[in-house]
């Protein structure tokens, strides 16, 4: 090899060491950071709402038979936004990690407008359709574009032990956001799927052991977030509300609706065609859960999470638990 050749070898050596660093330094770009002057929602406990949600939650489970359905079969979450100073919470298994379903959608949607506020992620014309895709049709393959685009670690062949590292480094981007702001025991890494998954998503699902896993805590405080105007500048949460309104009293004949088949249904079930509904369901062969947001006419305004187990095909238990809060609600005064 001439001196020449080994000139332009080196230079060659030389731009892809850079390229390298560059290639490093962009996928920082991925990482998501907390909005400026972030401040976390915190509730304190409310021994009357904790007594109402607990309630609620036994007397729907004594409407079965003996062991029909169990404690362990849900978990829930109650958050009162009546008085923005003073906000109250409760629980019911509240800290369990169930699958989410479709529900980790809007911890995706949260994270993208947080890239897009910041700039590192630019809004398109097929991003909008895929944002909304994702939360008014709860479509998965909508979600599996803005996982890639989020994460920028998309599904492809399996990968070598090392290279798998690195893929599930950038797929935790999400993760990694959540855990900066203080949510604990979740886990928002994976795509949802109609059927299966292939190659390096298998390898990353891990055989199950890398599942997605929320709380009701944590979906709750999340939804809470997103209506108050915290996880992101007060433009993006408008718009991520307008993705996620829902109208309780439209006609369809899906039982499987997010506005009529979940929470919404105890709005239909009580005639408050004066309320107003924000929410993302879930609901797989095993799993039926709804995150809603409720304001009524007569001043309620509260954050009700529910996840249940072992019962997707039972559609009363979680409006059931709904229509027991409002009517509770009205009657509690701290």
């Amino acid at each position: 090899m001439n001196k020449y050749k080994k000139i332009i070898l080196g230079l060659a050596v030389i731009c892809l060491f850079y390229a390298g660093i560059n290639a490093q330094n962009a996928s920082k770009n991925t990482e998501i950071a907390a909005p400026k002057n972030y401040q976390a929602i915190l509730p304190e406990s409310a021994p009357p709402l904790q007594s109402l949600l607990s309630r609620s939650i036994g007397e729907m489970l004594n409407s079965y038979p003996p062991r029909g359905f169990k404690s362990d079969d849900i978990a829930a979450t109650l958050i009162d936004l009546r008085d923005a100073n003073n906000v109250r919470w409760a629980n019911f298994r509240g800290d369990a990690q169930i699958y989410p379903a479709s529900v980790v959608k809007i911890f995706y949607m949260a994270a993208l407008e947080r890239q897009m506020e910041d700039g590192k992620i630019k809004s398109t014309p097929e991003l909008e359709r895929g944002l909304k895709d994702m939360i008014v049709d709860s479509s998965n393959d909508a979600t599996h574009y803005i996982v890639d685009v989020l994460t920028e670690a998309p599904a492809g062949g399996e990968l070598t032990a090392k290279e798998l590292e690195i893929f599930a480094a950038d797929r935790n981007a999400v993760n990694r956001f959540y855990s900066s702001l203080g949510y604990e025991r979740i886990n928002v890494n994976q795509k949802t799927y109609c059927e299966d998954l292939y190659g390096r998503e298998r390898q990353f699902w891990n055989a199950g052991k890398n599942r997605n896993m929320l709380t009701t805590n944590a979906t709750a405080r999340l939804l809470a977030e997103i209506v108050t105007g915290r996880i992101a500048a007060p433009e993006r949460t408008r718009a991520m509300m307008d993705l996620l309104k829902r109208n309780s009293f439209v006609e369809t004949k899906d039982p499987d609706n997010q506005a009529t088949g979940f929470a919404g249904k105890a709005l239909i079930d009580k005639k408050i065609n004066d309320a107003r509904l924000w929410s993302k369901a879930g609901w797989t062969s095993k799993s039926r859960h709804d995150a809603a947001y409720i304001e009524t006419a007569d001043g309620l305004k509260f954050v009700l999470v529910i996840f249940t187990e072992n019962h997707s095909n039972e559609h009363e238990p979680i409006p059931n638990i709904a229509g027991k809060i409002i009517e509770g609600l009205k009657e509690i005064k701290y």
